[in-house]
């Protein structure tokens, strides 16, 4: 069956806008969905910025419990220095409970960026 929209549920991770510091998105909840992936999307970039892009888990939504996951766990297409008006794939491998997204900044002024999580292979459709 070529019908990928019924099985597959788009969460937001990290509200698309002007981000000028690190900063992290929404816990996701990997519960439900056997295979998770992270899609990235940057626009402009000001006073060459130089912005990451990494994953974050935990077993509970508390903040200060999320630690980046191994290396191991993350299947990435992102670069260092992410580059503007660019999409970006970020899968995750691990068994915690929670993922989000983490906005890394090395240097420079902005980035336009957001993250959309696509939960799929669902224990139940959305």
């Amino acid at each position: 069956m070529r019908d990928l929209y019924s099985n597959i549920e788009a969460v937001q991770a990290l509200a698309p806008a002007v981000q000028a510091s690190a900063t992290t998105g929404s816990a996701i909840d990997v519960k439900g969905a056997n295979r998770i992936a992270i899609v990235v999307n940057t626009g402009a970039i000001a006073s060459a910025g130089d912005f990451g892009v990494k994953l974050q888990e935990s077993d509970t939504t508390t903040s200060g419990d999320f630690i980046d996951v191994a290396a191991a766990q993350v299947q990435s297409d992102a670069p260092a220095t992410l580059a503007a008006s660019s999409a970006y794939r970020l899968g995750y491998l691990g068994f915690k409970r929670y993922i989000r997204v983490a906005l890394t900044k090395a240097g420079g002024t902005s980035i336009v960026a957001g993250a959309t999580a696509i939960r799929s292979d669902l224990a139940e459709r959305p």
